[in-house]
């Protein structure tokens, strides 16, 4: 069954992946892209989502600019691991590809009330758009069939020893979005650092030899650079590409019942994602705990041979 979704994202390398695998995926009907201040700031994240529909050839899907900073808190960006633009690894020309004039809340909002409740949202950088849709308007929590977040981890985080990156920049978002009675989803790290390019995986994308695919070979070629620098680790992830995979896919992600709330006072774990997966606790989200990685690889292979 095809899913309908909007994803939500700050490009970006591994957005950048999020995004053509939507466009490439039968399962996914990509009905709009909104982008938000994250990896960098709003300017450039909303560029290279036109950047990456350019060189897809993605001319028919909006795509809406949103909020440019955390709800309180200054914006914290990731150059180290995503580089001065953003989608290093690939020369890019002047994007065809223009934005609508609604704001990415706005554009959420509507979609959402005016779907038959089908419509899934798919937030893969700092939630603060999702969260800013559902306090305009709160009937949009009763609409929204599920949100699936790229964020969180119920081990250790990636920014802090308590916090993933995410939640860690808007930690005050994070927190309405998993009180706001809505089906949540967390493909946290857990489930994302299961999404490592190995040298198998380049090979595979080199192999299919289109100009996507050589766009795609470079940017994880510059990715895995600036990863192996910053953690000692050669095989990158593209954490946000799980989720649009789980949504496409549901058996390639196993979850489990939780509890989440967010840290947003700690000294230490401000952006925690604090789980508990008792019997006793008051669930309010669905968490993942592993990921079929050859099946997810062939699905994202699969997906990026479709988009010429």
């Amino acid at each position: 069954m095809t899913r309908r979704i909007i994803l939500d994202c700050d490009p970006g390398h591994d957005d950048a992946m999020a995004l053509l695998l939507a466009f490439g995926c039968p399962d996914i009907d990509l009905v709009a892209i909104t982008t938000v201040a994250g990896n960098h700031p709003l300017e450039i994240t909303t560029l290279n989502a036109r950047r990456i529909c350019t060189l897809a050839g993605v001319k028919d899907v909006p795509i809406a600019a949103g909020c440019s900073g955390p709800l309180m808190r200054p914006l914290v960006t990731a150059p180290e691991i995503h580089g001065t633009t953003g989608l290093e690894g690939h020369e890019w020309g002047e994007p065809t590809v223009g934005i609508v004039p609604d704001h990415a809340v706005d554009l959420i909002v509507d979609q959402v009330m005016a779907s038959n409740g089908d419509l899934t949202l798919v937030p893969v950088g700092p939630i603060t758009n999702i969260a800013m849709a559902v306090r305009k308007e709160p009937r949009i929590a009763e609409r929204v069939q599920e949100v699936v977040m790229m964020g969180g981890a119920f081990t250790r985080g990636n920014v802090t020893p308590a916090a993933e990156f995410n939640t860690y920049v808007d930690p005050e978002a994070a927190a309405i979005v998993f009180e706001a009675g809505w089906p949540v989803t967390m493909i946290g790290l857990e489930v994302t650092h299961m999404a490592g390019t190995t040298p198998e995986v380049f090979s595979r994308i080199n192999a299919i030899g289109t100009p996507v695919s050589a766009a795609v070979y470079g940017m994880l070629g510059f990715l895995r650079e600036q990863v192996m620098r910053e953690t000692g680790i050669d095989t990158p992830h593209i954490h946000d590409a799980c989720c649009v995979a789980f949504v496409a896919q549901p058996d390639l992600v196993t979850l489990q019942d939780a509890r989440v709330d967010v840290e947003v006072n700690g000294r230490f774990t401000s952006g925690m994602t604090v789980t508990d997966f008792g019997k006793n606790a008051k669930f309010n989200a669905k968490v993942g705990t592993a990921l079929d990685a050859p099946r997810f690889w062939d699905l994202f292979i699969d997906s990026l041979a479709r988009v010429r």
